[in-house]
């Protein structure tokens, strides 16, 4: 227990209660963080991600982020306790919530709805954070088309040429970035308040299907590029999206863009991950590019 002494010692600053350990659980799933529960002598509990020491802006980034969302007053997210960084570890204490229920998705739809009418002045965000484990800046600037050419979608194509996928994958990305403007033809894009990793994943829903969303990767941006986000990997059903678009409906072209949006995700993955992305990454730009062609 000698590595937690730091953790329960903020806890107990931080609330002003004291708290002894008298289990610890680990929690699977993550791939980034080791995950706990703790739960003290009086029952309370609390959840824990930890990581290698120098990772605090992670966390420090994931804290804001959550903030932030709560600050809409639109959507359940879990309350950051505390977080920091002892020499040893890095790590971020929240709120234990119980999210053995199904998220309710016609309710998901329609507080993502109200969440993305919260706007900014600019696109992007006062810090940079992280998609997954990969560094995503967020400069401020007032143009889209700018913001996603050079912090997303080029940002991950020099990325992967970094990490030795040249080829096809540049000549079709570098296609793109200069096409990616007819995608937003007559389109008056304004600065949502998104999500920014939302997939089935990031969702749940507590024992009465009230929806949690956490593991956010917070910018100011387009809301398609959060809807899109949804297909990727599943969990999200037709009653989720009729909600959201009877809420906040979409613009004509979402079809397009939602695969145009998911290029940035699944490059990431060939980043983080290897080379059983690299085929769906291509097939997603010649995708993209012949609609646009």
């Amino acid at each position: 227990m000698k590595h937690w002494q730091s953790i329960i010692q903020h806890i107990e600053e931080t609330t002003g209660q004291a708290f002894s350990v008298m289990k610890q659980r680990v929690v699977a799933g993550g791939s980034i963080n080791n995950a706990f529960v703790i739960t003290g002598d009086d029952g309370e509990q609390y959840f824990v991600k930890i990581n290698h020491a120098g990772q605090l802006p992670m966390f420090q980034a994931e804290v804001r982020g959550l903030q932030a969302l709560a600050s809409s007053h639109s959507i359940r997210v879990p309350n950051p306790v505390c977080f920091g960084d002892d020499g040893m570890q890095s790590y971020i204490v929240l709120e234990y919530l119980d999210l053995s229920g199904s998220a309710n998705q016609t309710e998901l739809g329609e507080q993502l709805a109200t969440m993305h009418r919260v706007q900014a002045d600019q696109f992007g965000w006062g810090i940079d954070n992280t998609i997954g484990a990969t560094h995503q800046p967020n400069h401020k600037t007032d143009n889209w088309v700018d913001f996603w050419r050079d912090q997303r979608l080029g940002f991950q194509l020099q990325l992967a040429a970094d990490n030795g996928y040249g080829g096809e994958l540049q000549s079709l990305g570098e296609k793109l970035l200069v096409d990616m403007p007819k995608l937003f033809t007559d389109r008056v894009i304004r600065p949502s308040m998104l999500h920014g990793d939302l997939w089935g994943g990031n969702v749940a829903g507590l024992s009465d299907g009230t929806p949690v969303v956490y593991d956010p990767a917070f910018y100011y941006g387009d809301r398609e590029a959060d809807l899109a986000m949804t297909y990727v990997f599943g969990g999200f059903t037709a009653d989720f999206y009729a909600s959201y678009q009877s809420t906040y409906p979409l613009d004509d072209g979402f079809a397009v863009r939602k695969t145009f949006y998911n290029t940035y995700h699944i490059i990431n993955h060939l980043n983080m991950f290897g080379g059983g992305y690299h085929n769906q990454s291509i097939n997603m730009l010649e995708q993209v590019l012949a609609e646009i062609s």
